[in-house]
């Protein structure tokens, strides 16, 4: 590449984000580029010339390694909507105004379904106006529900936090109950997709058994069924855990923590704040059979979480930035990469690149076929596909007790 290049991050963080961020940036230095502007706040930040020189932080090889075992995004995120090309010109107009201002020949968006339509409308529009510039799709969710690619970077290591942190707490709570037992809920994110909280059954093993249920947004909610379900359990068990996605929905379409205090807030894409089925069910399971109750919401911990991030996602997340670079190199505009699993055991992973307007919008929801006992828990076959991703770990570097991140001076501030 000639000119210089841009990469930004969008939409929920995860604890691998930044290892494709220095996978761009390791390319893009390999290859010769001559300056690598990072986007303060991704596209939104962008349109505000808002921009990090990233040179000015990551120097050397010890601040890339820095910088996967950093936390959120390193640049700041954003959950900005682009418009509709037809009737808002004026704002792509000004996104190509800027890249030829800065001699920016490619822009790399790291994210999820929300940030791969970003990539399709922006190199949409290129080709329209006849534009040379490039732009390419860097894949990040915890959700994992990005179409084609076997699996998403950001996915092992949140599925690694939450059998880690359930096998923790189902030992706490199995402590107590003679006389009766504690009824804990755990609520994981997953607004339509279910892949979160299946990894609750990778907790599963010959020093725990795991939880009692999971219940996923792909299936309908029976409240009824789950109430007697519970009282069935307590009256066999000291201890009982369930795992429930924060999207689940009963039979007239309402998500369960609607029944509750839910907030109101919506964000840019039409996106409804969830939270709170945990507190709901919890509650309702207390009313009904006077049992003790608590409810836990991993909430953000399971995408924050560095300190136990999964080794296997670490490297992947840096080899699609890395390839994402050299894929541009070699003119490629308007795609993002893939990975592919060759063989689960042992694990063999290759990498590929795809069209964005077969990506862009599409939401991959976890196989009926791997939903079983009446919507109440996941197969072997997930346990199967999901194990390999949450292997390794990368040690954090511990200054003080605590571990060491690599920080955007200008993150704490709005420009």
């Amino acid at each position: 590449m000639k000119g210089n290049i841009v990469v930004g991050q969008s939409g929920g963080p995860t604890a691998v984000i930044n290892s494709s961020l220095a996978g761009v940036f390791s390319a893009a230095k390999a290859l010769g580029v001559k300056k690598i502007y990072g986007m303060h706040h991704g596209i939104q930040g962008f349109l505000n010339e808002d921009l990090v020189d990233m040179s000015e932080y990551v120097k050397d090889d010890k601040d890339v390694e820095l910088l996967k075992r950093t936390p959120s995004a390193f640049l700041g995120s954003c959950r900005y909507k682009m418009p509709k090309i037809e009737g808002n010109e004026a704002v792509y107009d000004k996104v190509f105004e800027i890249m030829e201002k800065y001699d920016i020949e490619c822009l790399f968006y790291i994210g999820g379904n929300d940030s791969m339509d970003t990539i399709k409308m922006l190199s949409d529009y290129a080709a329209l106006k006849g534009k040379p510039q490039r732009f390419m799709g860097v894949p990040k969710t915890i959700d994992n529900d990005l179409p084609i690619t076997d699996h998403c970077p950001g996915y092992g290591s949140a599925a690694k936090y939450i059998a880690t942190s359930l096998k923790e707490i189902i030992r706490d709570n199995s402590s107590f109950g003679i006389e009766k037992p504690t009824i804990l809920i755990v609520e994981i994110m997953g607004r339509h997709a279910g892949w979160l909280t299946a990894a609750a059954a990778l907790s599963r093993g010959e020093d725990c058994e795991g939880p009692d249920m999971i219940y996923l947004p792909e299936a309908v909610f029976d409240m009824d069924d789950f109430m007697a379900r519970v009282k069935k359990l307590s009256e066999e068990k000291s201890s009982v855990v369930i795992a429930v996605s924060e999207g689940i929905k009963i039979a007239d379409g309402r998500f369960v923590c609607e029944l509750g205090n839910a907030s109101d807030y919506v964000d840019a894409f039409g996106h409804k704040q969830l939270s709170g089925c945990g507190v709901v069910l919890a509650n309702k399971i207390a009313e009904a059979y006077g049992l003790k109750t608590r409810a836990v919401e991993f909430s953000t911990l399971q995408r924050a979480a560095t300190h136990i991030a999964s080794l296997q996602d670490i490297n992947e997340a840096f080899n699609v930035g890395y390839l994402a670079c050299q894929a541009a190199n070699d003119g490629k505009t308007g795609m993002m990469i893939t990975i592919d699993v060759k063989e689960r055991d042992p694990y063999q992973v290759g990498y590929s690149i795809y069209d964005i307007h077969a990506i862009a919008n599409v939401e991959r929801a976890v196989p009926a076929e791997w939903i079983i006992n009446d919507g109440t828990d996941v197969s072997d076959e997930y346990v199967k596909y999901a194990r390999p991703l949450i292997l390794g770990e990368l040690n954090p570097l511990m200054v003080n007790g605590t571990p060491q991140h690599l920080v955007l001076n200008k993150s704490t501030y709005r420009k």
